[in-house]
């Protein structure tokens, strides 16, 4: 038996802030099991926030500039992790999904803010990331990342959506694993919610007052990445162009337009899991009732929503899983899902 401590990071498309996940690893007999032994996310302010979102219409200097400070900001934050631990635990490697401003895999490029080595030059640790360029250097997507990590640490499950800024779906089947970006997700009805003077939509309150738009809704289920063929994924900058004119050329209140993404976003999951017994919801929209509400009522599966702990800190968990692969020589990224020309071992180690 072998165990092995972690510590994964995780700042999604959301940009809600950045989670730190410390956990144990354990190997026996081929088997992998695990447990967090702390986890914490440490918000944005708005500044941040708004940097951040703005980033991809960025200068080159400012797009540097973030990529270093960004990592300055993660070892701060890490820091003060370290504090509350109080010693109690040590981890042996820290692991960095960075933030993505850009992702075009049509073009054969992504871009994750969070310079590894200064990372590792700050805390002192030995860092993994970059975890997508090289499956897209095969030929991939460079996502998504996280099935590989639900085949060893969630087993009990066939099926996953994951709602954060963006929506995905991994379903594992007997011979292979199909995964993609389902559709938006917090993103849209965050940036909606904000219109109206809140951070996001808390349990879908405003959303259920509202009413479904049916040319909205019916314009937003025309958005041609429905057709694309999988393997497939979406960036924010993708949400910003390809949905939001939509919903901001339609004139309607912010109520009306939340409850219809959310009907979108249902019906879109729905659809996806058909076929499906039981399903993990996890990310920050499987605290949306109304949301969760709404795919039920589509969808004939089972909708499990888990523990707090994993409902927050899932991407967290698996990124740390993931570059402990890497940093013990391990494939870590499957090519039945991202299309790559195979298996493959993404991230850069520093330290």
């Amino acid at each position: 038996m072998k165990e092995y401590q972690v510590i994964g990071l995780m700042s999604g498309t959301s940009l809600d802030g950045l989670d730190i996940c410390l956990a144990r690893f354990t190997e026996e007999n081929d088997t992998w099991s695990f447990e967090i032994l702390d986890a914490v996310c440490y918000e944005y302010n708005s500044d941040f926030q708004g940097t951040l979102r703005s980033l991809h219409q960025g200068t080159a200097y400012q797009l540097a500039e973030m990529h270093h400070q960004f990592s300055v900001m993660q070892a701060k934050y890490i820091q003060r992790f370290f504090e509350k631990q109080q010693g109690n635990h040590q981890a042996e490697i820290i692991v960095s999904h960075g933030q993505t401003i850009f992702h075009q895999p049509h073009q054969s490029f992504t871009t994750q803010i969070g310079c590894g080595a200064t990372l590792s030059a700050l805390t002192g640790k030995p860092v993994v990331s970059d975890l997508r360029t090289y499956d897209m250097a095969l030929g991939g997507q460079g996502a998504p990342l996280v099935p590989f990590g639900e085949k060893y640490l969630f087993p009990e499950y066939s099926s996953f959506i994951n709602i954060g800024g963006i929506c995905n779906i991994s379903i594992h089947d007997v011979k292979s694993i199909k995964a993609f970006d389902v559709c938006p997700g917090n993103t849209l009805l965050n940036l909606l919610s904000q219109q109206m003077g809140f951070p996001y939509d808390q349990h879908g309150e405003i959303s259920r007052i509202g009413k479904v738009n049916p040319y909205l809704l019916k314009t937003l289920e025309a958005v041609p990445y429905y057709q694309k063929p999988f393997p497939k994924s979406l960036g924010t900058e993708h949400l910003l162009s390809d949905w939001m004119p939509h919903i901001d050329g339609i004139n309607i209140s912010i109520e009306d337009k939340l409850a219809t993404v959310v009907e979108h976003i249902a019906k879109e999951i729905s659809d996806s899991i058909q076929g499906q017994s039981k399903t993990l919801v996890t990310g920050g929209g499987a605290y949306n009732q109304y949301l969760i509400e709404r795919i039920q009522h589509y969808s004939s599966s089972k909708i499990d929503v888990p523990s707090k702990e994993i409902i927050e800190f899932k991407e967290a968990l698996i990124i740390g899983f993931l570059g402990l692969m890497r940093y013990l020589g391990r494939n870590n990224c499957l090519s039945t899902v991202t299309g790559a020309k195979r298996d493959n071992m993404g991230g850069a180690i520093y330290g």
